[in-house]
């Protein structure tokens, strides 16, 4: 992993990217950090022209976004149009809102309909990708619904933006998945999982948890991963002293 692959995912920060003027002070912030990407999500309803431009002027790059699910199910135009404006080639669809995981044919619909989002978006350029969280662990037809969802997609319609915490949560192993998506993960979302002395889990800062990065970013590289997002839902204080702590340990510890 180089230092220009890793990037901040702005939903870390998302109270601090309410309106433009504030955008433009985070985006200096996260550059001065040392990060020279951001994925685009939970920010203000700011133009793209304008996010595009302060990103440009502080150096950064728009490797990646999430944009809302139904508007990449059911208005696919309108994602290509705002991600052609963002001069962005990946975006990922960020949770299953309103699907009832009880409900197969509501599964099976998701999952076609992801598969032709992805065509869509393919054939404009675009690369989408699917962010889990722990709720596709659960079993749909035998397997994992994450499983099933690979499974009954086209690799080149429907990559993957694995979310380490969320693997690990749902009990999954990081390092298989990483391994069962080679080829298929462009991108991955870097976040560590904790325990306080409640016995409660909780989101930390890389290194500070329990996952092996070792060997999570070793097979994620071999699996073809080229960006690596640095999230953390929730932070214990400034979430730009969490997203410093994350750089720092990477650029420390895993840079190749």
């Amino acid at each position: 992993m180089k230092s220009a692959q890793i990037a901040a995912q702005l939903y870390t920060i998302r109270d601090h990217c309410t309106q433009a003027a504030d955008f433009a002070a985070s985006m200096r912030k996260i550059r001065a950090i040392g990060y020279t990407a951001v994925q685009i999500s939970g920010v203000g309803p700011i133009p793209e022209a304008e996010l595009v431009a302060v990103c440009r002027d502080e150096g950064l790059t728009i490797c990646a976004t999430h944009e809302p699910g139904a508007k990449i199910l059911d208005e696919t135009a309108q994602v290509i149009d705002r991600l052609g404006a963002l001069q962005c080639p990946l975006t990922a669809y960020p949770f299953p809102a309103g699907i009832d995981f009880k409900d197969e044919a509501a599964l099976e619909t998701l999952t076609r309909k992801l598969d032709l989002a992805g065509e869509k978006l393919r054939r404009a350029g675009i690369t989408l990708s699917y962010h889990n969280h722990a709720i596709e662990f659960v079993k749909f037809r035998g397997v994992p619904f994450l499983d099933y969802l690979y499974q009954n997609t086209h690799p080149e319609n429907l990559s993957a933006e694995i979310d380490t915490f969320w693997i690990h949560y749902g009990g999954g192993d990081v390092v298989e998945w990483c391994r069962k998506l080679r080829g298929r993960l462009p991108l991955i979302h870097l976040k560590d999982y904790g325990y306080t002395t409640e016995n409660k889990h909780t989101y930390c800062e890389i290194g500070a948890g329990t996952l092996p990065f070792n060997r999570i970013l070793a097979e994620a590289e071999a699996s073809g991963c080229t960006c690596f997002v640095v999230e953390q839902d929730t932070t214990p204080g400034d979430p730009f002293v969490s997203l410093r702590q994350s750089y720092d340990y990477l650029c420390a510890h895993h840079l190749s």
